[in-house]
């Protein structure tokens, strides 16, 4: 896909993996719809991507009629869509029994619902949305990407609900592409690792090191436009379709 003629919805776009996606589309010529519910950094991302070449539009993805709704508003300030990039999540962080007892199950519903049935109503929402696109080369209409984590993989104590959310994404790649195929639809999904993010920013340094040490090689925490470089390369590559990739420097989650 050429990025000049990318039209994409990105959720969690206003910060961290999102906003780096965005930034890389957009210097490449693109459009971009930001998704997100953090409106105190929505401006500045507005400012730097460019209000011709960008929108903000409030998004609660685990509502599936507000998803849908800004669907419809962002393709219309695009000009059409393209691509759907999802990254809006959260830790739900949280022992299944901690010091104070069970996990509430409206910290392991929140998380599932924001990771997992928010990345299923807008890959659903945009689905529709390019079902109607001309047929490119080879009859693509569209790319969905998914965000997961390593933790789909392997859990750490402490994040059940995450890990459930995000092994969901995983799960639901393969069925989803190979369904929206006759559409001309691909569906891909990128696991991270331990990446630079602005909750990283917020650790001790002795943590940033030791989270950096436990990382094979290269050892250091994944940079946001690594991140990035991978989405425009599962766009430019049509023959990715219905896989994960983990992007994680060969880190294998310890359990704690």
């Amino acid at each position: 896909m050429d990025l000049a003629h990318t039209r994409a919805v990105i959720t969690g776009g206003v910060s961290g993996l999102g906003l780096a996606v965005a930034q890389h589309l957009v210097a490449h010529g693109g459009k971009v719809a930001l998704f997100d519910i953090n409106d105190d950094k929505a401006g500045s991302a507005i400012a730097e991507l460019g209000a011709d070449k960008a929108i903000y539009l409030r998004t609660d993805v685990s509502s599936e009629s507000e998803v849908a709704e800004n669907v419809v508003k962002a393709r219309t300030f695009l000009g059409g869509l393209n691509v759907a990039m999802n990254c809006a999540g959260v830790l739900g962080p949280g022992r299944v029994l901690g010091k104070d007892g069970p996990m509430p199950l409206s910290t392991f519903q929140k998380t599932v619902m924001i990771n997992l049935v928010g990345s299923f109503n807008v890959a659903k929402a945009a689905a529709q949305a390019m079902q109607d696109n001309a047929p490119g080369d080879d009859g693509e209409r569209g790319v969905i990407i998914n965000t997961a984590s390593v933790a789909a993989f392997e859990g750490q104590i402490g994040q059940a609900a995450y890990s459930a959310s995000k092994g969901g994404v995983v799960g639901m790649t393969l069925p989803m592409a190979r369904e929206l195929a006759r559409f001309g639809i691909r569906v891909m999904t990128i696991a991270p690792g331990i990446f630079w993010t602005p909750m990283v920013d917020m650790m001790a340094p002795q943590v940033q090191a030791s989270l950096a040490a436990s990382i094979p090689f290269p050892s250091r925490l994944g940079k946001a436009e690594e991140f990035a470089q991978t989405v425009a390369f599962i766009l430019g590559n049509r023959y990715l379709n219905g896989e994960t990739i983990r992007l994680d420097g060969a880190v294998r989650l310890s359990p704690k």
